[in-house]
C-alpha cells in the first residue's frame, strides 16, 4: 500500500493558493475547499492528507515528520529556522520584511539602544546583532504599528504588502530587509523514504510555477 503524503497548510489565502497548484498537479482537492472546521482532511483518492495549522507551526510539523510537505511564508521560515528542505519559491503571498517607523527617525544615527517592536524576535535579534547595534526587542503579536505611535518602541519590524496601514498611521518603511513569498518545504526523511511520490510532485509544482513566470 502506498504511503499517504501529508501536507501542512495554514488556512486562508496560503491554503487556497496551494490547493490551486495541487489541483493543477492532478490532486483532487475539492473537499479541502469546502467550508469546514475539520483540522485533518484527505483528498478524494485518499493518497494525500492535509492538516491545517497556524502559519508559524507549519515548519514545526514538517521538521518533526508529522507532515511530509508544507507551504509557508519565507518570513516564518526565517523566524522559525527549522531543519527542513526549502525547495521552491511558489511566487505568491509576496511581501517585504521591513523596518518601519516615523519618517524622521534616522536609522544610521548612533544611539546606545534602539527599541524594536515585532513578532519576528529571532530575525530582529540576528539583524541588529549583525549590525553591532544594541536593540531591545519587544515581542508583539497584533497591531505592531502601535509600537512607535504610543512610544512603546522606536521602530517596528514587520511584513509590508501595500504599505497602506503604515501610511494611515503616519509611518513609513525605513529599510527593507528581505523580499518574502510562500515556499514549499519538505521533511528531510520523507524526501528519501517517499521519494517515488514526492519527487515527481515537486517536479510538477516547479514546472507549474515556471510556466506562470514565462
Amino acid at each position: 500500500m502506498q504511503d499517504v503524503i501529508t501536507f501542512a497548510l495554514a488556512k486562508g489565502r496560503l491554503a487556497e493558493k496551494s490547493v490551486d497548484i495541487l489541483e493543477q498537479c492532478g490532486i483532487d482537492c475539492r473537499r479541502i475547499l469546502e467550508p469546514s472546521r475539520k483540522l485533518v482532511m484527505s483528498d478524494v483518492s485518499g493518497k494525500f492528507q492535509f492538516i491545517f495549522v497556524k502559519p508559524s507551526d507549519v515548519p514545526i510539523y514538517v521538521e518533526h515528520g508529522v507532515a511530509d510537505v508544507g507551504v509557508v511564508g519565507k518570513d516564518t521560515l526565517m523566524e522559525e529556522d527549522r531543519d527542513v528542505y526549502e525547495l521552491i519559491d511558489l511566487g505568491f503571498a509576496k511581501c517585504r520584511l521591513c523596518l518601519a517607523g516615523y519618517k524622521d527617525f534616522d536609522l544610521s544615527k548612533p544611539r546606545n539602544i534602539i527599541k524594536v517592536a515585532t513578532k519576528y524576535v529571532s530575525i530582529a535579534k540576528d539583524y541588529f546583532d549583525g549590525k553591532g547595534q544594541n536593540a531591545e526587542i519587544i515581542p508583539l503579536h497584533g497591531s505592531i504599528e502601535l509600537g512607535p505611535i504610543v512610544g512603546l518602541s522606536d521602530i517596528i519590524l514587520d511584513i509590508v504588502e501595500s504599505g497602506k496601514t503604515l501610511q494611515e498611521n503616519d509611518l513609513c518603511v525605513l529599510e527593507e530587509i528581505v523580499n518574502c513569498s510562500a515556499r514549499l518545504i519538505i521533511n528531510k526523511v520523507s524526501l528519501k523514504t517517499k521519494a517515488d511520490v514526492i519527487k515527481p510532485l515537486v517536479k510538477s509544482i516547479d514546472e507549474i510555477i515556471k510556466n506562470k513566470e514565462n
